[in-house]
């Protein structure tokens, strides 16, 4: 066995004849497995939160969305249509059309986005699983599925026939306005259901039939503002995107869920890489115990290490020992807040302890690369600490 190794686990793990010094390493050891422990479980917390934060915009959003490179809208010819149903790896698509609105009922008005959607719409998302009240709207009506924030900002509900539910668009144009009607284009709706998925989408959207859309803006038969689509399970997204851009060149661009959802995914990437610098800090704060310890038991041995020293041990051999004294105290502490802190993300999930609402549970998400990411950080910190720590022994040390 090498011989710096076996007395870096001697004096590791056999109590030293000064008792401070037990408990100095005792609250250096736990300082390592409290940090390690708490960086995996924040870890596993921002983790959770954005696959719940992204779990919603996975029922609106498609895997691949095809828009014009300049402009609101495009022309989607008969050639558009072969070549994309040529592509492999599609399983399904829909085409759309979007645009602001003001929305009128009972006096009131809002702000919102029109969604004109076609009858394949419900093959692509799953907006129609996220009703609450209510069902999706019939082909070629003008009914339409309204946010949950829309439909109580407007005190309507469902199919409530007395009053109608009336759509506004601006008319493009120039010139004086004679009359309200001239400036707008106007369609009155029934609301058939209302779904309830995040404020923000709640807030936001009004789906109705692509023809209504096209009514409202004026748009010719084959003009659209983009095309959803769904992939087969086993597809590859690249290799799809890929092939609709040649397909479609400059004229066109294709966005993923990724792409699609850009601000969201920096928010949460930021977020989550401040609380790991927040809890690296910690970490670094903790390892400073290991240096005091690793100190303190330098100066404890002081007499041993002259007989080692004696005995024909070399200073570079000595310091090796409480380098490696201080990296297994480091890794080891690492390895077991690790381990408590996996046990109590694993209960969070299977239990629910800790509730953010009565009937929601705190999520967490178990992530392999976590694991890795806490064990790599405790290990390279404590490297740095102990190779600090042993560098304090010098030849006068050891010989005096």
């Amino acid at each position: 066995m090498n011989f710096s190794l076996y007395i870096a686990k001697r004096y590791l793990f056999t109590k030293s004849s000064s008792n401070a010094i037990n408990i100095m390493t005792v609250i250096a050891v736990s300082g390592v497995i409290v940090s390690a422990a708490a960086l995996f479980i924040v870890l596993s917390g921002f983790a959770g939160l954005k696959d719940f934060s992204l779990q919603f915009s996975s029922y609106v959003d498609p895997d691949l969305k095809i828009a014009p490179s300049q402009g609101k809208s495009f022309v989607y010819t008969e050639n558009d249509s072969v070549k994309l149903n040529s592509i492999d790896g599609i399983a399904s698509y829909s085409k759309i059309i979007e645009e602001r609105v003001i929305l009128e009922f009972d006096d009131k008005r809002k702000l919102a986005t029109i969604k004109g959607v076609d009858k394949n719409y419900n093959k692509v998302t799953s907006i129609d699983s996220m009703i609450a009240q209510g069902g999706w709207f019939e082909n070629d009506t003008d009914q339409v599925v309204s946010g949950w924030g829309i439909s109580n900002n407007l005190s309507f509900g469902v199919l409530d026939y007395a009053k109608s539910l009336t759509i506004y668009v601006p008319k493009p144009g120039k010139g004086q306005i004679s009359s309200f009607k001239s400036v707008y284009n106007s369609v009155n709706a029934i609301n058939v259901g209302v779904f309830q998925i995040n404020e923000e989408l709640d807030n936001e959207y009004v789906y109705a039939d692509i023809n209504t859309a096209k009514y409202l803006l004026n748009y010719k038969h084959n003009q659209i503002s983009g095309i959803e689509l769904k992939l087969k399970e086993n597809a590859d997204e690249a290799l799809v995107k890929e092939a609709i851009e040649n397909a479609f060149g400059n004229r066109l661009v294709v966005k993923n869920r990724i792409q699609l959802n850009d601000s969201l995914y920096k928010m949460l990437n930021t977020e989550n890489l401040a609380v790991y610098l927040i809890f690296t800090l910690v970490i670094i704060i903790a390892l400073f115990n290991v240096i005091g310890a690793l100190i303190m038991m330098i100066l404890d041995k002081k007499g041993s290490l002259h007989t080692l020293f004696n005995l024909g041990a070399t200073t570079k051999e000595i310091k090796r020992i409480f380098f490696l004294q201080g990296s297994l105290m480091s890794v080891l502490g690492g390895i077991i807040g690790t381990t408590i802190g996996f046990v109590i993300v694993l209960l969070q999930k299977q239990f629910e302890l800790v509730m953010i609402t009565p009937s929601l549970p705190y999520p967490v998400t178990i992530e392999i690369m976590n694991i890795f990411l806490v064990l790599i950080t405790i290990t390279v910190l404590g490297l740095i600490a102990s190779k600090i720590a042993s560098g304090r022994i010098s030849e006068t040390l050891v010989r005096s």
